[in-house]
C-alpha cells in the first residue's frame, strides 16, 4: 500500500506549523510535500525593523529545508487546483511547469495587499508585505534623504523628505515609528542645506491609532509616535495619489515621493477560482478546518473563514496568533482523517498583543496586562525571539549591534520600484520582467502565471482594519485583463503590473539613444529611412538589404560585420525583459550561420511592420547623406552596415 500523499500550499505561519508538525506526527508514514515561491519562512512582524536598518533579511528569513525535517520543498507558485482529479498545478520560478497530486490538501496560501478604489494608488503606492517591499522601502527612503540633503530648493527638499503611511493598524503604526528614527539619525549626520527635517505623517480613517487594542496601549503609542514628530491625522485618508504628492479627503495636498500603503490585507486570490463556499473572500471551513463537502481539503490561515467559538457567529480575525494555531490543528486533522488520532476542534485563548515602536518603546499587554516603557520593549523582544521558529542568536546579535554601533544608511539598488507592485498575487517575491501576473478573477485554465504563495498571517500581530474593502476593483488597477490601457494596440500604463514598465529600470527598454536601445535615426545601421514601406532600405543605394528586426520588431544595430553577427547565433530579448533563452525572432536570422536575403517585397518578420506613413511625394531627389544607407558589399566580399 503507497504511503498517503500529503500536500501544503503555502509556507507562512499556517503552512509553516503545518507542514512541522506533520513531519513529527506522521513518523515518516506520509509523503509531505510544501509548495511555496520561496525557500524560507518570513518572520512578518520584525520586518519594519528590516526596513529601518536595524536587522538584516535573512534574520527574519528561517529556511525551509533546514528546519523540517522529512519535508519535500517544491519551489513554485500553486496556479491551478483540480478538485476533482486532486491536483494542484504549479508554475516554478524559471518558468517551468508542473503537477503535484495529492490525497489531502492543505491550503495555507496567506493574504496579499488590499487595495481601495482611489486613483493612483495602485500606480504609486508600495506595499509592506515582503522582503522585497522592505528593501525597496529602505533603499527608497535613504535615497530620498539624500537627494533632499543635497537639494538648494525649499519646495523640492521637504516633497523628498516627507514620508507618507496610509493605515495606522500594526503595520503602519510600526513603520512609521521605525522611519521616523532611522531618517532622524540620518540627518543628525549629514544636516538638509535648508535646514528643515525629515517629515512622517500616519492616516487612518478610525478614531484612534490601533483601534483594535485597549485604548490605553493606542495612547501609549500615540505619544511615542507625537514624540518623535509624526504627524499622526485620524478620520483623515488618501483621495488621490499622483507622482507628485497625494490629496487628502480633507482637501489638503502634501507633496511627497513616498506613499506607503499598510491598509490591511485581503486573502490570497487563489482561493477564490475554486468554485466553494467563500466568506468575505475567505474559504469557509468547519471547527476542524475541513472544507465542507470536500474532506480531503482543508484550510488554515487567512485564507480559511474559521468559525469562532469562543464568538458564536463571528470568524476569527487574519492574524498571525490564529494562523499559527491554525497550524498546528490543521496538522493534527490532517493526521486523524488517515486513521490516527482524534480531531479537534479549534479554539484559542487571547494571549495578548505586543507592538514593537523603535529603540526601548514598545506598548504590549500580555495576559491581558497593560506595559509601556521599556518594560514593554524587553517583553516585545523576548516574544519575538520565543516565537521565531530559528535565528534567535543571530536576531539577538543584530539587536545587541544596533544599541552600541550606528546604523549603516546605504541604498543598494537591488530592488526597483517596479518589481514589486502593489497590485500582486505573490508580494514576497520580486516581480520578474516578462513574466504577467494574475488576479483573483482569471481562470485557473485561461492562463499559468504568478499566483500564490503564503507570506504569512498579517503582520504577526494583528490585523488592519478591513471596513471599506470594495467588492470588486477598478479595471484601472488590475494588474491583468484587458482593459482600455491594455487592448492591443495601446500601450499599457507604466509603472503598472502587466504593463511597460518605468523608463530606464533594469530589464525595462532602455533610453533612446543608450547602448542596447533602438538606435537613432540617421545613423549607421539605424533604422532605414522613414516612407519606406515593409522597412525597405534607402533608394538608389546598391545591394542593400534590410536592417534585421529583433524580438521588439525594431531594427538592430550592431558595430560588427553582419557576417560576425550571424556567426554568433540568436540574442536574447532586449534589455532582459523577454524570456532567458529564447531566440530572436528576426525575419531570416536562423541560426544556421547562412546570410539572408533581401526579400523583394515587404518585410517577412515575424511582427507587423512599422506604419510606412504618407506616400513621399513624386520626383522625390534620391537620400542624401544623413540617410543610412544599407550595407554595400566590399572588394573582398563581406558586407559591413554603414558603409557608404
Amino acid at each position: 500500500m503507497s504511503r498517503p500523499r500529503i500536500v501544503i500550499v503555502g509556507a507562512g505561519f499556517a503552512g509553516y506549523r503545518t507542514a512541522r508538525t506533520l513531519s513529527r506526527l506522521t513518523r515518516h508514514q506520509a509523503d509531505i510535500t510544501l509548495l511555496n515561491p520561496t525557500d524560507y519562512f518570513l518572520y512578518l512582524p520584525l520586518l519594519p525593523q528590516v526596513a529601518a536598518g536595524i536587522l538584516e533579511p535573512r534574520r527574519v528569513s528561517v529556511s525551509l529545508s533546514g528546519t523540517l525535517p522529512h519535508v519535500r520543498l517544491v519551489l513554485g507558485e500553486a496556479d491551478g487546483i483540480d478538485l476533482d482529479g486532486r491536483t494542484v498545478h504549479y508554475t516554478g520560478p524559471e518558468g517551468e511547469e508542473g503537477t503535484l497530486p495529492y490525497d489531502r490538501l492543505v491550503l495555507a496560501a496567506g493574504s496579499v495587499n488590499k487595495l481601495l478604489p482611489i486613483p493612483g494608488v495602485a500606480e504609486h503606492a508600495h506595499g509592506f508585505r515582503g522582503l522585497p517591499e522592505a528593501l525597496y522601502l529602505r533603499d527608497h527612503v535613504t535615497r530620498q534623504v539624500e537627494l533632499a540633503a543635497a537639494a538648494d530648493d525649499r519646495a523640492e527638499c521637504a516633497a523628498r523628505c516627507t514620508f507618507v503611511v496610509v493605515g495606522a493598524g500594526y503595520t503602519g503604526t510600526e513603520v512609521a515609528a521605525h522611519g521616523a528614527m532611522y531618517t532622524d539619525a540620518q540627518v543628525r549626520k549629514h544636516p538638509m542645506r535648508t535646514g528643515m527635517r525629515p517629515r512622517w505623517m500616519l492616516l487612518d480613517v478610525a478614531p484612534r491609532v490601533m483601534p483594535e487594542m485597549d485604548e490605553r496601549l493606542s495612547a501609549t503609542a500615540e505619544r511615542v509616535l507625537r514624540q518623535r514628530g509624526v504627524d499622526v491625522r485620524m478620520g483623515t485618508s488618501v483621495k488621490e495619489a499622483t507622482h507628485d504628492g497625494v490629496v487628502l479627503t480633507d482637501g489638503s495636498t502634501v507633496d511627497t515621493r513616498t506613499l506607503v500603503w499598510c491598509v490591511g490585507v485581503r486573502p490570497d486570490p487563489l482561493v477564490e477560482s475554486l468554485g466553494l463556499p467563500m466568506e468575505r473572500g475567505r474559504l469557509l471551513v468547519d471547527t476542524h478546518l475541513q472544507v465542507p463537502g470536500r474532506p480531503e481539503v482543508f484550510a488554515c490561515g487567512d485564507v480559511a473563514a474559521v468559525p469562532d467559538l469562543n464568538q458564536p457567529g463571528q470568524y476569527t480575525p487574519m492574524t498571525a496568533q490564529h494562523a499559527w494555531r491554525h497550524g498546528k490543528v490543521c496538522a493534527h486533522n490532517v493526521v486523524a482523517s488517515l486513521g490516527r488520532g482524534q480531531r479537534r476542534a479549534y479554539r484559542h485563548r487571547d494571549m495578548g498583543f505586543v507592538v514593537d515602536l523603535g529603540g526601548a518603546k514598545a506598548a504590549a499587554n500580555p495576559l491581558g496586562l497593560p506595559m509601556s516603557g521599556p518594560a514593554a520593549g524587553a517583553v516585545t523582544r523576548g516574544y519575538h525571539l520565543a516565537a521565531m521558529p530559528g535565528n534567535r542568536v543571530r536576531v539577538a546579535a543584530d539587536w545587541l549591534l544596533d544599541a552600541v554601533l550606528p546604523r549603516q544608511a546605504v541604498q543598494l539598488g537591488l530592488v526597483r520600484s517596479w518589481s514589486v507592485p502593489l497590485e500582486s498575487s505573490s508580494p514576497e517575491v520580486a516581480r520578474v520582467p516578462g513574466r504577467p501576473e494574475r488576479t483573483g478573477t482569471d481562470t485557473v485554465s485561461d492562463t499559468v502565471s504568478d499566483t500564490v504563495s503564503d507570506a504569512g498571517s498579517d503582520t504577526g500581530k494583528d490585523t488592519e482594519r478591513s471596513d471599506g474593502e470594495p467588492d470588486g476593483e477598478p479595471a484601472e488597477s488590475r494588474p491583468s485583463g484587458e482593459s482600455a490601457k491594455t487592448r492591443p494596440g495601446v500601450e499599457p500604463a507604466r509603472n503598472r503590473p502587466g504593463g511597460d514598465r518605468a523608463k530606464n529600470q533594469p530589464g525595462d527598454e532602455p533610453a533612446k539613444n543608450q547602448p542596447g536601445d533602438e538606435p537613432a535615426r540617421n545613423q549607421p545601421g539605424g533604422e532605414p529611412a522613414r516612407n519606406q514601406p515593409g522597412g525597405e532600405p534607402a533608394r538608389n543605394q546598391p545591394h542593400a538589404e534590410p536592417a534585421k528586426r529583433g524580438q521588439s520588431g525594431s531594427p538592430r544595430a550592431s558595430g560588427k560585420p553582419r557576417r560576425a553577427v550571424e556567426a554568433a547565433g540568436p540574442r536574447p530579448g532586449r534589455g532582459g525583459s523577454g524570456k532567458a533563452g529564447r531566440p530572436s525572432r528576426a525575419a531570416g536570422a536562423g541560426s544556421t550561420g547562412k546570410r539572408p536575403t533581401a526579400p523583394s517585397g515587404p518585410s517577412r518578420s515575424a511582427f507587423p511592420p512599422a506604419d510606412p506613413g504618407p506616400e513621399p511625394p513624386a520626383n522625390q531627389p534620391p537620400p542624401g547623406p544623413d540617410i543610412a544607407p544599407g550595407p554595400v558589399k566590399r572588394n573582398d566580399g563581406r558586407a559591413v552596415e554603414g558603409d557608404s
